[in-house]
Formats: structure tokens, C-alpha cells, sequence
């Protein structure tokens, strides 16, 4: 008997549908699995044997064979578990073939038959629905992400026997199950707790207001990485297509354990000692990486210069792009990254280059190595160098409450990204730092005395084509925090400011 069982496979972060087709025949007793599988797949074969036979079933002496079509895609993955095992079982006639149909099936098996959490079940809800399913069987621990998908029917499944029944119309597939409570909140963080230190936190809120990367460089205890984790704070909450997006790529990571949609922005602060692949995806089978898990959200390099140089430069395409194409033989995988980087660093090896209090102990070799390690095409693509100097001594006895609060600064940051969604129609770019080509020159070209003022900065630090373009869009933001409709001079003047590692050294 031939049965067709509906599944998918995940590729980057969208599913292909797959056909799970299985057949049970006179001959050689045996178990053959075609379609091009990884030896994650291979391996169902044992796993699906042991938990049939632990539900009481015993397979007949026949030969049964699975392919998992189409056959040119690489399949990888303990998702196909579950739908081999509800093949093989309507194979030999063990449950009604009719009521798989129109039904995908997705998960693991453990050998007792308990239906195990995968990866990429939102993406894979999200393709069954586009194939018209009415319904989609999951693990438990799945079902709620698969739930945030509307239009399909999401059954949770605990065992292999509970599939079993409901397919005999014994019993009925449990629906989703609530969110398992969150850990208690941590210690609220808001801007009105750094002291001080107020053109950082002016140049934090227009790298929220227009999506823009930023860097802190200052002596250790200066504030930077305190000012940084309060990013998150001065964005706006994410609309449902922004928590949808970032959702799929945490569900494609196997992070969305009992968890549905996603409530707040990612903030992911990797360690300086993370791979390439680590940061920006990849291994011999693709895996989103850091860039990508905060997608919509926020990336913190705290240390920048600590991290390997060949892993900082891998982030130029997608600061540039929003998005990393990974690509391997046989196969090439894009995940989202539009994010807002934010980097932090110490002006020298022994922190204190500048500092009026300590005296720096580096000599010029040391220091412009120091430097060296970011490299100029990369400072190119952020778009504010902020110096956070060490606060005087009187100052750290100050309440912090007397400057704005993130509550203040968000406001002012969600009337900045209207006036941008207001001026791009639904058309390009949202935020002013994806502004590009022509929608950049009719929105940011500043008035004559912007020009000069930008000429002369262009001549006299050697800016690139790449950091004029840069200043134009904090400009454009600047001006837009101001509620001004053109860019002007003093906009202008304010943008090259944030510009302070393309000075030479002094």
C-alpha cells in the first residue's frame, strides 16, 4: 500500500513543502530510505522502529520504503520522524489512511514514541497554511509558536499514541498549551540612570530614531556599556510583521521553545571570543548566527577591538545589506538581519588615551595597532563615533534621574520614525538608515551652507563616498528629532561631529 504523508523541510527561513511517501510491499522485509537525506534523517529509521514497536504495534514481515520528495533537496533534521512514522503505520494499514489527508505532520521521536521539540515549526505552520492544510500536528513544546499562525488548525502532540488514537477518532489531539510563565523581570534599566555623559546620550537617541549603528569609545567606567543595554529602552515596540519576522528566525534556531510571538526587541551581546559562524551563520549545515537572531532588534559588541578580525569583517555585507547569504555546495541560504549595532571600546590598549585624570601608558605603534583592528571599511559602515569620556569626579555623586527618561526619549524617537514612514509611503526604506541612491538625495540633501559645510569635512578627514552618504542620514534624522522638513546647516554640522574616528590620531 502506498501512503502520502504532507511535512517540509526548512531552508534559510522559509519551508519547501515535502511528501513523505511511503510503501509497503511483498519482499525482502527491510526498511530503505531515499530522498537524499542528512544521517539525521538516516537515523529516523531506528528511532521510528522503536517507537512504533514500543506503542504494541508489530510491523509485518514487508519491505518498506520511504522517499521524501522532491529528491534533489537535501533534507536535514529529526522533523520527518513523526510523519515517516504515521506513513508507515497507514502503510500496514494500522491507522486510516483518510484521516491523514490534508494534515502535516512535523516532529521527533524518542524511542518510547514522545513527540520531541524541533526546529523551524513557524515557518513550517506558516507553509502549511500556504498549501491549504486544514490542520498541522506538532510537538507540545512547539505548539504555541505554531499557534501565532492563523488560518490552520495546530494540534499538539505528546506521544506518538495520542497521533495514533486521534487518527481512530478515539481521542483528541490536545490544542496549544499556555506560555510557560517567564523568569522574573531583572532590574528595570532607563536612561535617567547614566550620569552625565549627554552627548551620548543625545547620539543613542538618533541612532534609535533612524536605525542607526553606533560606537562608544571612552575609558573603562566611563558608561559605555551601561549606555548601550539602554538602546532597547528608547525603540519602538515591534509592530506584528517586525515580531513575526524576528520570530521565525529565533523559530528557524530552535530558541521559541514554549514561546509564541515575540514581545520585545532581540538585544543579543555575543562574546568577543564567538566564530565567524557564530556571529553571522553558517557550518556545514546553515544555522542563523548572531546578526540574524537580532533581526529588528539590537546587536552589542562590547570589547570591539577584542574580536578577531576576520569575524568583524564578515559583518560589512549584512550592515550594509539587512540581511547574510550563506552559501554551501549544493545549496545557499539567506537570513534577515536588519538590526541596530551598537559597539563599544577603549581608546587605546590600556584604556586611558585621552583621559585627563590617568595617564595613558601606550606608545603611538601600540596605540595605532589598537585602532588597526577596525579596520576602515567597517568604521565606514557605522554611522556614529561617539567619545564617552570619564565623568569628573563631582558628577558621580549626582542623581542620575535630573536627564531625560527612556519613557521621554521614546517618545520623541516614535514621532521621528513616523515622519519616516510618513515619507517613504510604504515605499523603500522605513528607517533613514536603509535610505539609498534617490530616495537618500531627496530626502537628506541639506541647504547651501549644509553643503559647504559638508565639503569641507569631505576634504579636510578624507571621508569616503560611503561616510558622506553616512552623515546625510543622521542628518536627515537629526533634523527629523527637531521636526524640521529640510536639512540644514546646523543639522549637518551636528552629523559630522559623530564622526570622530575619522580624525587622525592626536
Amino acid at each position: 500500500m502506498l501512503v502520502r504523508i504532507r511535512s517540509g523541510a526548512v531552508l534559510g527561513v522559509q519551508a519547501i513543502p515535502v511528501d513523505v511517501e511511503v510503501e509497503a510491499t511483498l519482499g525482502m522485509p527491510g526498511f530503505h530510505l531515499v530522498g537524499l537525506a542528512t544521517g539525521a534523517v538516516q537515523e529516523a529509521k531506528v528511532r521510528v522502529a522503536a517507537a512504533v514497536r514500543n506503542l504494541g504495534v508489530k510491523l509485518p514481515h514487508k519491505r518498506i520504503t520511504v522517499n521524501l520528495a522532491p529528491g534533489d533537496l537535501r533534507k536535514d533534521g529529526t522533523g520527518f520522524d513523526l510523519p515517516m512514522a504515521m506513513g508507515v503505520l497507514a502503510a500496514v494499514e494500522e491507522v486510516p489512511a483518510d484521516a491523514l489527508a490534508r494534515v502535516h505532520f512535523v516532529g521527533e521521536l524518542a524511542l518510547s514514541g514522545e513527540v520531541k521539540s524541533v526546529r523551524g515549526v513557524l515557518p513550517l505552520a506558516i507553509e502549511a497554511r500556504r498549501a491549504g492544510a486544514l490542520a498541522i500536528v506538532v510537538p507540545q513544546a512547539n505548539a504555541l509558536e505554531a499557534s501565532i499562525v492563523e488560518g490552520v488548525k495546530v494540534l499538539s502532540a505528546g506521544h506518538l499514541g495520542d497521533v495514533v488514537a486521534w487518527t481512530r477518532g478515539s481521542a483528541e489531539l490536545l490544542p496549544p498549551p499556555g506560555a510557560v510563565p517567564a523568569p522574573p523581570p531583572g532590574v528595570p534599566v532607563d536612561l535617567a540612570d547614566v550620569t552625565g555623559q549627554e552627548n551620548a546620550k543625545r547620539a543613542l537617541e538618533i541612532a534609535a530614531a533612524g536605525g542607526h549603528n553606533l560606537l562608544f569609545f571612552g575609558p573603562p567606567g566611563s558608561g559605555k556599556t551601561m549606555l548601550a543595554r539602554r538602546l532597547p529602552t528608547l525603540l519602538p515596540p515591534l509592530a506584528f510583521e517586525e515580531a513575526l519576522e524576528a520570530t521565525v528566525v529565533h523559530s528557524v534556531a530552535g530558541l521559541t521553545r514554549h514561546r509564541g510571538l515575540l514581545a520585545d526587541r532581540p538585544f543579543r551581546a555575543p562574546h568577543h571570543s564567538i566564530s565567524d559562524a557564530g556571529l553571522v551563520g553558517g557550518t556545514s549545515v546553515p544555522r542563523p548566527g548572531e546578526v540574524s537572531l537580532a533581526h529588528q532588534g539590537v546587536l552589542f559588541l562590547d570589547e570591539l577591538p577584542e574580536f578577531r578580525r576576520h569575524v568583524l569583517e564578515a559583518l560589512r555585507q549584512p550592515l550594509e545589506d539587512g540581511e547574510v547569504t550563506i552559501a554551501r555546495a549544493g545549496r545557499s541560504v539567506t537570513y534577515p538581519a536588519e538590526l541596530t549595532l551598537v559597539a563599544a571600546m577603549n581608546p587605546c590598549p590600556c584604556g586611558y588615551h585621552g583621559d585627563r585624570r590617568r595617564r595613558c601608558h601606550c606608545t603611538p605603534h601600540e596605540l595605532l595597532s589598537y585602532r588597526r583592528r577596525i579596520s576602515g571599511p567597517l568604521l565606514d559602515r557605522i554611522d556614529l563615533h561617539v567619545d564617552v569620556p570619564a565623568l569628573a569626579t563631582p558628577l558621580l555623586g549626582e542623581a542620575a534621574a535630573s536627564g531625560p527618561t527612556s519613557a521621554e526619549a521614546r517618545a520623541r524617537v516614535a514621532r521621528a520614525r513616523e515622519v519616516q514612514r510618513g515619507r517613504a509611503g510604504g515605499r523603500g526604506a522605513n528607517v533613514n538608515a536603509r535610505l539609498r541612491g534617490g530616495a537618500l538625495r531627496r530626502a537628506a540633501t541639506p541647504d547651501d551652507d549644509g553643503r559647504r559645510i559638508l565639503q569641507a569635512a569631505v576634504e579636510k578627514l578624507g571621508l569616503s563616498a560611503r561616510a558622506h552618504d553616512k552623515v546625510l542620514r543622521v542628518a536627515r534624522t537629526i533634523a527629523d528629532l527637531e521636526g524640521s522638513a529640510a536639512v540644514r546647516a546646523p543639522h549637518v554640522a551636528e552629523a559630522i561631529q559623530y564622526r570622530a574616528l575619522d580624525r587622525p590620531l592626536s
